[in-house]
């Protein structure tokens, strides 16, 4: 068997991610709640420091919650809308 690639993660992901909490007026817990996590405000942080990655049930919440396509999110090109 050959070595396991992993897949390219969004340099950006991080920015966007503490960006939407913040015009949220959310806390790390608060945000934790909304996308349903049970892991609290330290899963956040490590989302939004780009320590761990969230997975796509979790994105696709966050884009939800944002009101904002999935694809702004991911794509290191693309920017949030204001």
């Amino acid at each position: 068997m050959g070595a396991t690639r992993r897949r390219q993660q969004p340099k950006g992901l991080p920015r966007k991610l503490l960006e939407i909490r913040q015009k949220l007026g959310l806390s790390q817990t608060e945000m934790a709640k909304r996308l349903q996590l049970k892991q609290a405000y330290t899963v956040i942080s490590s989302y939004e420091r780009g320590t761990r990655e969230p997975d796509l049930v979790t994105l696709l919440r966050y884009a939800r919650l944002a009101k904002v396509a999935l694809d702004a999110l991911v794509d290191d090109n693309a920017k949030l809308p204001k």
